[in-house]
């Protein structure tokens, strides 16, 4: 998946937030998309392939995503975190993916395996932006793709509160509004992932 740079002539941007961005691209300064789409795309799209786990399903279903940023942006109001509002917008066409293809497959996506070079700093970040704290302990290649395995064999809800978290940075509140379910409900589909992870990566603890 190729991450467009930032255009010429925002030097700000670094320093601009992403509702901020957002806003820019709403009144029309078009740059201001790329460089939202070079801060989101690559996190979304890693979200996307771990429910769907084919790389050429998440490239499309990336792209309507973006698609749907460019048709609301002149509906944009800043209710809630840009990251929030755009996952939430994965999330949905995720799941609207998943319900097509259910009379055909499994919901559950097959194991990612070690394809991804990048595994054990994946590994990493999740680690720290889950809070999940025995991830902290896996080094290595092998260790970080027994992760993505564990992963893609979580039960689609708990998967998916999980990569909300790890990926986009939501708390519990967030991933409960984004799936539309109490809080008390995404505070247990967390709680039940990070024990059925623990379970799957004792070897590694």
């Amino acid at each position: 998946m190729a991450i467009i740079a930032p255009m010429p002539g925002h030097a700000d941007a670094d320093d601009a937030s992403d509702e901020a961005m957002m806003l820019r691209y709403a009144a029309g300064d078009v740059a201001a998309f790329d460089v939202l789409y070079a801060r989101h795309a690559t996190s979304a799209w890693r979200y996307l392939l771990r429910h769907v786990g084919d790389r050429a399903v998440a490239d499309d279903l990336l792209q309507d995503v973006w698609f749907a940023v460019a048709r609301q942006a002149t509906r944009y109001q800043v209710t809630a975190r840009f990251r929030t509002w755009l996952f939430t917008m994965a999330h949905n066409r995720m799941v609207d993916h998943l319900r097509t293809r259910r009379q055909h497959q499994s919901l559950d996506p097959p194991a990612f395996g070690g394809e991804e070079a990048d595994a054990p700093a994946l590994a990493a970040t999740w680690a720290a932006d889950s809070g999940f704290g025995p991830l902290r302990q896996l080094q290595g290649r092998e260790q970080a793709v027994a992760l993505l395995d564990a992963i893609a064999q979580l039960p689609v809800e708990q998967r998916d509160a999980f990569l909300l978290q790890a990926e986009a940075g939501m708390s519990v509140q967030e991933i409960a509004a984004t799936t539309q379910v109490t809080f008390e409900t995404a505070k247990s589909r967390l709680r039940y992932a990070r024990q059925t992870l623990r379970r799957l990566l004792q070897e590694y603890a």
